[in-house]
């Protein structure tokens, strides 16, 4: 199977995003222009510069119209895109991989959401039609299963594995309070977070994702053009996506899922991996340029 990497060849030259919050007096529309409008004074460029563009939403559009109609964009192809969860990631990577093979040389991507508006605390979208038969789970519960098994594919004890999980949401509250772009914008003690109402599982209230209205965009190009627009661009190093086939508990293990038992030193090693790696999540935005 053929696996082009990515690393190096592509780069971010500019950047925009609303604040997130409660938008009730503005539309979905108003937050992409004004998202897409900071990306292009962060980049140096005017609209016709963009070859194309790629708009990720679950809930807020059903083709480019929505974000070419507001934008006035004059015939540049607009392709719509949701993914779920993976939707803003998802519009990031095809935009990339489209400079990349050459296609284009300046596109966008873009994300917007307008979730306050719908009473539903998390996204919306319907399932497709089925025998009324499968159970329902909400976003936290499917989340929720994924911290035990990783503690079990990596012989970490739950105690440690709350102890990262307090750390992750120690580290986004720490950064949003010195972001005034985000959401939530104070530092949640440690206890609180540990001590938060359980939602599912291992995950209490401060884990979960807050409810949001909000858009943002990036402009990119190839490395070799990164500097024409920006002093400062950010590389893309990794694009990683994958589906599986949703089987869960009913696939048998593969002989490649198949482990040595767990001991004392490789529990404790695994513990040290997984500390250092919510670690280095917590100071990446310290390191970040300040137009990002």
């Amino acid at each position: 199977m053929a696996s082009k990497g990515i690393c190096d060849r592509v780069a971010i030259v500019g950047m925009g995003c609303t604040k997130f919050g409660e938008h009730w007096n503005r539309s979905a529309s108003d937050l992409l222009v004004d998202a897409v409008q900071d990306a292009y004074g962060s980049a140096g460029i005017e609209p016709d510069n963009v070859d194309a563009y790629w708009l990720g939403t679950t809930g807020s559009g059903i083709s480019g119209l929505t974000l070419s109609e507001p934008l006035k964009i004059q015939y540049k192809p607009v392709t719509r895109l949701e993914n779920m969860c993976a939707t803003g990631s998802e519009a990031m990577r095809n935009a990339a991989y489209a400079v990349a093979s050459g296609a284009y040389d300046l596109v966008m991507a873009v994300g917007v959401e307008k979730l306050k508006d719908s009473g539903f605390s998390g996204l919306t979208g319907s399932a497709p039609p089925g025998d009324g038969t499968e159970s329902g789970m909400t976003a936290p519960a499917n989340f929720s299963l994924l911290a035990p098994a990783y503690a079990e594919k990596y012989g970490v004890d739950l105690e440690t594995m709350r102890d990262v999980l307090t750390k992750i949401a120690y580290k986004n509250h720490y950064n949003g309070a010195r972001n005034e772009k985000a959401q939530y914008q104070r530092e949640v003690p440690v206890e609180k977070i540990n001590s938060s109402p359980k939602i599912a599982g291992m995950l209490g209230i401060m884990d979960c994702s807050g409810v949001s209205d909000g858009a943002a965009a990036a402009v990119i190009c190839r490395a070799e053009d990164a500097h024409k627009y920006n002093d400062n661009p950010i590389f893309i190093k990794a694009l990683s996506f994958v589906a599986g086939p949703a089987e869960g508990a009913t696939s048998p293990p593969s002989p490649r899922s198949s482990r040595a038992p767990a001991t004392p030193t490789s529990r404790r090693a695994s513990r040290i991996r997984v500390i250092r790696s919510a670690w280095r999540r917590s100071t990446t935005a310290s390191r970040r340029p300040s137009w990002f």
